[in-house]
This record gives C-alpha cells, structure tokens and sequence, in this order.
C-alpha cells in the first residue's frame, strides 16, 4: 500500500512526508532551471561567436571557394574548441581552500550569514525549504546563480582552515557575470577585500599578505598575488589558516555574496 495510504500513519505524519518529497522535487526542478538558464546564455554567446565567424570567412578573399568550405565542419571545430576552454581550470593552479581536497570554513572566526527570509520557499504558508548558503559554499567549485555565501552589510570576514600547510603566493575571487545574475547587476559582488595569513593554527598572530580590489565589470575569475612574509629574514613560514576580510562591496546596502575563494602556494614537502 502507498504512503497516503498507509493505515499505519497518521494523516499529518502523511502530509509532512508527501511536503518533503514535494519540497525535494522542487528544489531539483530549481537548481535545474538556474543551471539551463545559464547555459542559454553561454549557447547564446557560442552562436554569435560563429555566426560572426562565419560571416568573416565568407568574405575572405583567401579563401578558394572551390575547395568546398565546409562550414559544418569548422562550426564543430568551434564548438568543441570553445567549450573545452569552458571546461579548462583558467587559474591552472592547485586550491588549497577547496573543500573536498580538505579546506573547511571556521565557523568560529567567520562572520554571520545574512537572514533572509525571502529565501524560503512557502507551500500553503508553510516555510519548508531553505536556500540560504553555509559559509563553505565558497569552497567549492559549482559557481551557479544563487549559490553564494551572504553575509549583512558590506563588511565581513571568513576563516579558512587550508587542506595543507603551505606558503601562500596568490588567491583567486570568482563572482558571477551581469549576464547570468537573475536581478540584472552583481552590487552584492565584493569590492575591496584583504587577506591574512594565520600564524599558529587557526588562532594565532593575523600576518598581512595583501589588500585588493575586485573588479566585477572584469572577468569573472581574477587571481591576486601576495607578498610573500618573512620572518627576521627566514625562510617564510608554512601556515595552515587563512582570514579574508571583505572590506566594502558594489553598492547592495542590505548584503554582500562570496561565490568562490581559491588560496595558491607551495605545499610542505
């Protein structure tokens, strides 16, 4: 016999089951819907990139029309070679903050996350799903609309526990594109940020490795050097914790979204 059928269940343990299910469907349908919605636009940009191709190997003069253009062909050529670029890591460099390689967020000595409660999903007035973020979500590499880290205002700081002890050389800040952001405009984007090294573990002396800016009319991933501390000129020091500070952001008054933070260095041997 089905679940709403059961007789050994009673109604309301009945509803609340078939609400999660329900919910669970929906939440799919969700991710599934903002993951198409993307790559429309990426589709959309692949088919001006080869029309306008197209229309630039018609007119040239270089080419014999009677070796017969294959126009076929080069469009798959194209497309192949576009999306093996999307699928490319263009930092090229190892994430030692990356989650499932061991990195973890500190919940400790990381801001609070911004409440929202637009963010929950309501069947017959009931708040039943959730799509506010953890902080580790910047951790890991699915940088889709809507998965992001909010914190409240313009000013916040996250604590990373590293997968290994290494000397940090550079961080990488992603943040989705205009095009793709569901209101239109990317204000909630972090704007000026510093990073810091953790002396012992994860609570010992903040050492400074660099302030920046991110540019959010730039490319979507931007990689930033640090300089590289020295301690009474030793050799510089294998940490284990880094600290991002949020210092100011695009303009959204209400919250500022972290997508994806990346730490670079050289591992201990």
């Amino acid at each position: 016999m089905g679940l709403a059928g059961s007789p050994l269940l009673p109604p309301f343990t009945v509803k609340v089951s078939i609400h999660r299910q329900e919910s669970q469907t929906l939440e799919n349908n969700f991710r599934e819907i903002l993951f198409l919605i993307e790559q429309i636009d990426v589709l959309k940009a692949l088919l001006r990139d080869m029309r306008d191709g197209l229309h630039n190997y018609s007119w040239n003069a270089d080419i014999d029309p009677t070796e017969g253009w294959n126009h076929t062909e080069e469009m798959s050529t194209l497309v192949n070679y576009i999306l093996k670029k999307l699928r490319e890591d263009q930092v090229q460099m190892a994430d030692y903050a990356l989650k499932s390689a061991g990195a973890s967020v500190v919940e400790a000595g990381t801001s609070e996350s911004y409440k929202n409660n637009k963010a929950k999903l309501y069947w017959h007035g009931i708040g039943f799903l959730n799509y506010e973020m953890p902080p580790d979500i910047i951790l890991q590499p699915d940088v889709h609309p809507g998965k992001c880290w909010a914190f409240p205002g313009s000013q916040g700081h996250a604590l990373i526990k590293l997968a290994r002890r290494i000397i940090p050389t550079a961080v990488t800040m992603e943040h989705i594109s205009e095009k793709v952001s569901p209101s239109g405009n990317t204000s909630s984007a972090p704007k000026e940020f510093s990073v810091y090294g953790i002396s012992k573990q994860c609570e010992g002396e903040e050492i400074f490795l660099g302030q920046f800016v991110y540019n959010k009319t730039g490319t979507t991933v931007q990689t930033f050097a640090l300089q590289v501390m020295r301690a009474l000129g030793e050799a510089p020091e294998f940490l284990l914790c880094v600290k991002l500070k949020i210092l100011s952001n695009w303009g959204h008054p209400n919250y500022t979204c972290l997508y994806r933070f990346r730490v670079h260095g050289t591992p201990r041997d």
